[in-house]
């Protein structure tokens, strides 16, 4: 699957059209994490977001697995928004290659481009507004 393919997979970019993922899918970063090793650490600055190419990693926060990811999974996305800590550490489980887009040039596009801005905001609201019904029921 091509990075373009990936990004589409994300909810919060499941609108774009072909033009606004390539270039996003631009700024997507390779890299390769060893198993064993974390790739963000529970309260550390957000500053990027990841789409897993391949392997299996696991979100933990004092020691208890919140989530398994694997080939298509994706994490870290608020962090493309703000730059609150993390509030879990993910760890790969066993070597992974991950594509890594950072705040920063996020938001350089999104200055340049900001029709993204309005094709994520409705799902953005979909997705609180899902988040606030769950809550309500």
């Amino acid at each position: 699957m091509g990075r373009e393919d990936l990004l589409k997979s994300v909810p919060i970019f499941s609108e774009l059209g072909r033009g606004d993922l390539s270039r996003l899918a631009k700024l997507m970063v390779p890299r390769t994490i060893k198993a064993g090793d974390a790739v963000i650490e529970e309260n550390d600055q957000a500053a990027g977001f990841f789409i897993v190419s391949s392997g299996k990693l696991e979100a933990e926060r004092q020691g208890k697995t919140l989530a398994t990811y694997g080939s298509g999974d994706f994490f870290g996305e608020m962090a493309l928004f703000e730059g609150f800590p993390r509030s879990a550490t993910v760890r790969a489980v066993e070597d992974s290659e991950l594509l890594a887009m950072t705040r920063w040039d996020f938001t350089a596009e999104l200055k340049n481009h900001p029709q993204i801005a309005l094709s994520m905001l409705p799902v953005l609201v979909r997705r609180l507004r899902e988040a606030d019904q769950r809550l309500a029921d």
